[in-house]
């Protein structure tokens, strides 16, 4: 594609973004626009269908897409916006054995490709000069113009005449201004650069050849690495770091066991709350797990980094790392057990769901690292598929509407688990239908709270949450209304409707 094509198409899709999010909410204009970039590809013969990644990551980011419309979370937009930055990478290099190098070349291109666009305008002739002579000609009165900046600002500070003067002059100029451009939308000035930005980057993206080198050259297996120097005497490193390995995981399995019988006994079998908060009962014994995890993995990483992987006589430390890593499992089924204990009593919470999904990802890991230990494979191995899972695990995850499940939950649970009305009224708009309950429905659901949880803080009553949910409803109804059909999704079309058609037959 020559030069004109490409700016012209660079022009059209600018135009275009701007007018389908121009002081819109994100809606129906993401599936709009980038169903016109897929057709684009598929015209310009940008996707190769024969070209495996760029089908299953095309289809991935459709799907997304439209999962925004459907739950229109913000959860579900970031992940949608990572799946289109992995796509765009797919698009550089096909042959990608990792999303990690996707990635890389996706975000080196969204620089690059700006750098492109300013080099490329810049060699653009107005009158016969290039536009970039223009630029450079510019500079001379830059100095010039900071050195009188600089001596307004020595001279207001000294003479508080010469003060007034300029402030009656930034006013009267201020007030013209404002009078001649009252009806100019600045924003969209921002809007049309980002559309800009975003533009360059589908268009003039290019291939980082030194990550696509590194991919290329990349492996799931581990090589042997022998050392060709000759010494007089045999080293016995190796070995040493072998015996060091042996003796540093029996005591660690020791000590890991200990704590697994106390985690399994006071946990998972003989567990009791007796009214008070589960807040540091989960987070600390949480975070100390995770962390105690995280060390454990990087652990046997560092004694399986290298040859030692080759040492004929390594068993027994494979299967000493084999029950560590066993062990730290069971350290995640107890935080689970922890996390569920905080749900019975405390209801769902973003962060609880949270934990569930690190807990999927970190079983994932220890079978990962299993992985390497056993069939000597590499730490790009590891990167690759751990990469991977994280990224399907979170996509999977953002096509749930989370708030939709916290507050239908929360409410049904009510009777046995605290019901926290400060943070429900903060869940989003389309949870709203769930969120509107009757006043004496709230106050029958108080009076359960106050005899199995009385604790001594002061909570929103349920005539302050009636009433915020009422002006949100009403605020949530007008906003509806004046938006236009690039914001529409789903989820709040259903709540505009029910709390419609609630306001016309009460």
């Amino acid at each position: 594609m020559n030069k004109k094509i490409i700016f012209s198409s660079i022009a059209l899709s600018s135009i275009l973004i701007t007018a389908l999010f121009h002081r819109q909410a994100l809606g129906l204009n993401i599936v709009i626009f980038e169903l016109l970039f897929l057709l684009y590809l598929v015209f310009d013969k940008q996707i190769k269908f024969n070209s495996k990644n760029i089908l299953i990551y095309g289809f991935v980011l459709m799907t997304s897409s439209v999962f925004t419309i459907i739950t229109h979370s913000v959860f579900s937009y970031i992940m949608h916006f990572l799946a289109l930055i992995v796509f765009i990478g797919i698009l550089i290099y096909p042959e990608a054995k990792s999303l990690i190098s996707s990635i890389g070349l996706s975000i080196s291109a969204i620089i690059d490709s700006q750098t492109k666009f300013i080099s490329e305008l810049s060699s653009k002739d107005i009158k016969g000069k290039k536009i970039g002579n223009y630029l450079w000609r510019s500079r001379i009165f830059v100095i010039p113009l900071f050195i009188i900046f600089l001596f307004i600002v020595i001279y207001r500070n000294s003479n508080p005449i010469f003060d007034e003067l300029l402030i009656n002059i930034s006013t009267f100029i201020s007030e013209k201004f404002n009078l001649i451009f009252k009806d100019f939308d600045f924003l969209i000035i921002v809007t049309l650069l980002i559309a800009l930005i975003i533009s360059n980057f589908i268009f003039l993206r290019n291939s980082k050849s030194n990550i696509i080198t590194i991919d290329a050259n990349s492996t799931n297996k581990l090589i042997r690495i022998r050392s060709k120097i000759k010494r007089i005497i045999k080293p016995n490193a190796l070995k040493n770091e072998y015996k060091s390995g042996v003796f540093l995981f029996i005591i660690l399995n020791f000590i890991l066991l200990i704590l697994s019988v106390i985690e399994i006994k006071w946990v998972w079998f003989n567990f009791e709350w007796e009214g008070q908060y589960l807040k540091d009962f989960v987070h600390q014994g949480t975070y100390l797990l995770i962390l105690s995890i995280i060390i454990s993995l990087g652990l046997v990483l560092y004694y399986f980094r290298g040859n030692i992987n080759f040492y004929k006589k390594n068993s027994l430390l494979k299967y000493l790392s084999y029950i560590w890593l066993f062990q730290n499992a069971i350290l995640i089924i107890s935080v689970a057990i922890r996390n569920y204990w905080y749900i019975y009593y405390f209801s769902l919470a973003y962060k609880r769901i949270g934990v569930f999904i690190f807990l999927l990802l970190a079983i994932y890991g220890l079978y990962s690292v299993f992985n390497k230990v056993r069939n000597k494979k590499s730490n790009f191995y590891l990167l690759k598929t751990n990469a991977l899972v994280l990224f399907m695990v979170l996509t999977l995850s953002s096509f749930v509407n989370w708030d939709s499940i916290i507050a239908d939950y929360n409410f049904k649970n009510s009777d046995r688990a605290f019901l926290h009305l400060d943070y429900l009224s903060t869940l989003s708009d389309k949870t709203l239908t769930t969120l509107d309950k009757d006043l004496s429905e709230l106050v029958e659901i108080n009076k359960v709270q106050k005899e199995k949880f009385m604790f001594d803080v002061d909570y929103m009553s349920p005539v302050e949450y009636n009433e915020l949910i009422d002006k949100r409803k009403i605020l949530f109804i007008q906003e509806w209304e004046a938006k236009s059909i690039f914001s529409w999704n789903l989820p709040e079309y259903r709540t505009y409707k029910a709390l419609k058609y609630s306001s016309v037959n009460p």
